[in-house]
């Protein structure tokens, strides 16, 4: 390959890959010097500089111009500049003095030698360029075509060139399918620096996921008007957001589901049939645990400790298995949703173990009675 051929190279290299021909320039002029100075064992100051325009790839031996002989120190890096005149007249002390030479038998070792340091130069810059470009893609909703599956991890391309999303096995979705050539969306979990490479992370299990489906679907939520305070998410099987609005004219939870329900079906029919709850925040903890257990029907909410955030709440015995949920997920979501240790228990438990409960109550939160309870969500509104 010519000089010319070489320069060519890198232009198309700086078009395929998006990387500044002067960071492949950059790192060929240290690759060559390493190279040669490991090759031929000279200690000299050597460098090396490629001229574009002109095509060349020149190697120069460099000293340093000092004015006595006694300052000499070290004869590969400093010259007398008696010496130095007679290589440049022009030569003065302190100048930097260069001379040309052409290496000998710099062939097949020393090109290895710098084509590796190159290629760990490119593996940076693009690294740094996929840092770079999806800094501000973290927390964020995309959308992306599966490229392929490897190790139980798929492998998406997000539209950013050669930049590959990988979700692994724990942000994938349980029951979901994943086939090469699919396209669906993914929430941008992280993006990190891994050694000599950039890892993006996407996930479809993520709580996030379903914040930011809701800020697509519904315009209220995207203009401001429409708060999501929390998500707690099993995914696959079942989602619970709080929403809310300072606005008395909106109605939030309309608003999320849509006229004859089309907003919140398209999330779930993105979710693959996940079912969603839509509760209404409240800043008053008691009658926002009451909302979160939907769709039980709540009695009564009690405060148990405000400090350690403990409540229980006491409902009908016929709605207790709806309110616990399969295999607790329902009670367990709403202590998720609401941040608060949820004990659910029935009114006839409550009655037949009122005394017991007390007397744990005590022992555990330092309470005997009682601080608050909110009643029924009808009696709280009244």
């Amino acid at each position: 390959m010519t000089n010319k051929d070489f320069f060519a190279a890198l232009e198309d290299l700086e078009r395929e890959k998006g990387i500044s021909r002067q960071i492949f320039i950059d790192a060929l002029q240290n690759a060559l010097v390493a190279a040669y100075k490991k090759h031929t064992g000279d200690p000299s100051e050597i460098v090396v500089k490629m001229d574009e325009e002109k095509h060349t790839i020149n190697f120069y031996s460099v000293k340093t111009v000092v004015e006595t002989e006694e300052e000499v120190e070290d004869e590969e890096k400093q010259i007398w500049i008696e010496d130095a005149l007679e290589v440049s007249p022009k030569a003065k002390v302190g100048d930097v003095l260069k001379k040309e030479f052409v290496p000998k038998d710099f062939g097949r070792i020393a090109a290895q030698t710098a084509r590796q340091v190159v290629m760990q130069k490119l593996r940076e810059a693009e690294r740094d360029n996929t840092l770079s470009a999806f800094s501000d893609k973290e927390d964020e909703l995309m959308t992306c075509l599966i490229r392929r599956i490897e190790n139980k991890s798929v492998y998406v391309d997000l539209g950013q060139g050669e930049i590959e999303g990988e979700m692994l096995p724990q942000d994938q979705t349980p029951g979901e399918t994943y086939n090469v050539n699919d396209r669906l969306k993914v929430y941008v979990k992280r993006v990190r620096s891994m050694g000599r490479n950039a890892q993006v992370l996407v996930s479809r299990s993520s709580a996030g996921l379903v914040k930011r489906l809701f800020e697509n679907e519904v315009p209220e939520i995207r203009q401001g008007f429409v708060q999501v305070k929390s998500v707690a998410r099993e995914p696959g099987q079942r989602t619970k957001i709080a929403i809310y609005s300072e606005d008395s004219r909106i109605d939030p939870v309309g608003a999320c589901v849509g006229n004859k329900g089309s907003r919140v079906n398209a999330i779930v029919s993105e979710l693959g049939g996940e079912k969603i709850d839509i509760i209404l925040w409240s800043e008053n903890p008691l009658e926002f645990i009451a909302k979160a257990l939907s769709p039980a029907k709540v009695q009564k909410v009690i405060m148990l400790s405000e400090t350690q955030k403990a409540a229980r709440v006491v409902v009908s015995d016929d709605v207790l298995s709806l309110a616990i949920g399969r295999d607790g997920q329902n009670a367990r979501l709403a202590a998720r949703l609401t941040g608060w240790k949820v004990d659910v228990k029935s009114e006839s438990y409550m009655q037949e173990h009122e005394a017991e409960l007390a007397e744990k109550d005590l022992e555990k939160y330092g309470v005997d009675i009682p601080v608050e309870a909110a009643d029924s969500e009808e009696e709280i509104a009244e």
